[in-house]
């Protein structure tokens, strides 16, 4: 394919900054970004794939409370599609043995193609250092500032997912999975911290399976001077699965209720 460029509109990030007081905690949200550059658009297998399955529809609306409590919010503004900054720059594989998409996805979590053509080495690098790259030049800056500033830090990233089977899980029984890397990201106690917060609301939860935490988690996770913990929730929680780029209206505001009071609760034990 040669040569690949593309033109950005504004910056591969946004951030919210926290409100004071301001808490040990950072969150990231990686997969909520809607925009795409006409020259990746123009090559999108279908019309299905122009419609952005896969994103985590709304979310960053959904924790836009965040800031009041304390927590400043990184989110990025690209489609997953152009490049997913949950995924190992170099394709390192997360999960040995399973389906996986990559820095540039090839394939939907159903099987089908995303490009008419495979995207070459140029493509990838382009959008590697465009938009992958400043999304965690950004992240690590926070990290390190907050740890500077708090001694350690907890860095949450937060997904949503459809409840529908697919090559990576079958039918997705829980609504809150929380995932630690099998405890190597994360001490026991913020697990099972955020983890009775969601099931005192009235949340099933599943640890580790099937979602044990991506690159981010992983890759920043180093306990104790910083805890990273993956968050998924169920896309059913707050939207219709069936028209997820849609909102029922009062689905969506009973779910920034229960979603919120969760947060209240267990964020002051991080003070």
């Amino acid at each position: 394919m040669g040569d690949f460029r593309i033109e950005l509109e504004g910056e591969p990030w946004r951030l919210r900054p926290a409100q004071k007081p301001i808490r040990p905690i950072v969150a990231s949200i990686p997969h909520a970004g809607v925009s795409v550059p006409r020259a990746i658009a123009t090559r999108f297998a279908s019309s299905t794939i122009a419609g952005l399955p896969m994103t985590d529809w709304y979310l960053d609306e959904l924790y836009d409370f965040l800031p009041e409590l304390g927590i400043v919010t990184l989110i990025a503004t690209q489609s997953r599609f152009v490049a997913d900054c949950n995924r190992p720059p170099a394709g390192e594989v997360l999960y040995p043995g399973r389906f996986e998409t990559g820095l540039v996805p090839t394939q939907t979590f159903d099987g089908d193609p995303v490009w008419t053509e495979r995207p070459d080495a140029a493509w990838i690098e382009e959008v590697r250092l465009r938009v992958w790259q400043p999304y965690h030049d950004r992240l690590a800056a926070l990290l390190d500032q907050w740890q500077q500033r708090f001694g350690s830090v907890v860095l949450l990233d937060l997904h949503s997912v459809s409840s529908l089977p697919n090559r990576i899980a079958p039918q997705l029984a829980e609504e809150i999975f929380l995932g630690d890397r099998e405890g190597r990201s994360a001490g026991h106690l913020l697990r099972e911290t955020i983890h009775q917060a969601y099931v005192q609301a009235g949340f099933t939860v599943s640890v580790n399976h099937p979602y044990k935490g991506g690159y981010i988690t992983d890759h920043y996770g180093r306990p104790p001077a910083v805890q990273a913990l993956q968050i998924e929730m169920a896309e059913r929680v707050y939207l219709d699965e069936q028209k997820p780029g849609s909102r029922d209206p009062v689905l969506w505001l009973t779910a920034c209720e229960r979603i919120r009071s969760v947060w209240e609760d267990f964020v002051p034990a991080f003070d």
